[in-house]
């Protein structure tokens, strides 16, 4: 009997083993389709205004849109090499393309694109501006970030941020002081008032004023942070550097390290709900978390190439990456 009861405890271990193994392996596997176009270089961007319509950007100008889901793209070709850093859309019509120091504009839903100029030269008079990161705040009040950088020899460095600001929908633009210096990455509104900014050596900036405004909040980390997504005005994340994840549940007047096995670079996160989000980054890293951040799995992606860019709704996402890389998820 003893005997008899040792091999039931122990099957009973091993069912339990199994089946935690299951649920982690689970929690692990993901529903990304790994695919490919002849970008010439490496896509940075992607932003969907439905199921079906939507955009992938990236090196030397490269743009592109389907209307059938990701089956099929269809080039656009722009009049520029400046890399395209980021796309976004306030609606289904008005969108924007970043490309470093030039910006263009659509406003009939990305059918054509025309290019367009962020502010007078006397806003930046000592080096040449870089966009990297544009969002609005509803219709009007909208903010674009990068930096000034100057040409030394063969090297940009980077002398100021830059932080430029409109409140009619983008036709004129302000140059608002902040108190910084380092490179800004992206930006994000939770509302008309509420703004964060991240970028170099762990830069965290906050408005509550639309952006009129801007303070220094403490990140608590060196590492450059070049994303950041807010859910509401208490509920944030950041990530970048040496695999950093940073959340907050104040507004950013504390951000503490969430729980995360990956140690490199990290690129972009985006939530589709309160709970769910993922995160992009290098090695082709993945990461998902269903507990608002606490903690991150690693899906499996199908490439160790590096992923740049990152789009998530409810029921469908997509990621971009190395040379071409396009990953389509849906559930």
């Amino acid at each position: 009997m003893k005997l008899l009861g040792s091999k039931l405890r122990n099957l009973t271990l091993i069912f339990i083993f199994t089946a935690a193994s299951f649920a982690l392996t689970a929690r692990g596997q993901s529903n990304w389709a790994v695919s490919h176009v002849a970008a010439g270089g490496d896509l940075v961007a992607v932003y969907f205004t439905s199921d079906k319509t939507g955009w992938i950007a990236g090196d030397n100008g490269y743009l592109a849109s389907t209307h059938d889901g990701g089956n099929s793209w269809n080039k656009y070709l722009l009049n520029t090499t400046e890399d395209i850093n980021e796309i976004y859309f306030r609606n289904d019509n008005n969108g924007f393309l970043v490309a470093g120091r030039v910006m263009f504009l659509t406003k009939d839903g990305g059918q054509t694109w025309q290019q367009t100029s962020l502010g007078a030269p006397a806003d930046v008079k000592k080096g040449i501006p870089e966009y990297l990161s544009i969002r609005f705040a509803g219709k009007k009040i909208g903010i674009a970030v990068g930096s000034v950088y100057q040409r030394i020899g063969k090297e940009d460095i980077v002398v100021d941020s830059l932080v430029m600001r409109t409140e009619d929908g983008g036709e004129t633009w302000k140059r608002i002081a902040v108190p910084s210096k380092v490179e800004l990455y992206h930006l994000d509104f939770s509302d008309s008032s509420h703004v964060w900014i991240v970028g170099d050596k762990g830069l965290v900036l906050a408005s509550t004023d639309g952006g009129l405004t801007f303070t220094e909040q403490r990140s608590g980390v060196t590492r450059a942070l070049f994303n950041v997504d807010f859910r509401d005005d208490d509920n944030g994340y950041a990530v970048g550097g040496g695999g950093t994840i940073l959340l907050t549940t104040n507004g950013g007047a504390t951000w503490q390290r969430a729980n995360s096995p990956y140690t490199e670079t990290l690129k972009r996160v985006d939530f589709a709900d309160d709970k769910n989000g993922w995160i992009v980054g290098y090695g082709g890293a993945i990461l998902r978390s269903g507990d608002r951040g606490q903690s991150w799995i690693r899906q499996n992606s199908g490439t160790n190439d590096r992923i740049y860019g990152l789009f998530m709704s409810k029921k469908y996402g997509w990621a971009v990456g190395a040379n071409g890389l396009i990953l389509k998820y849906e559930k």
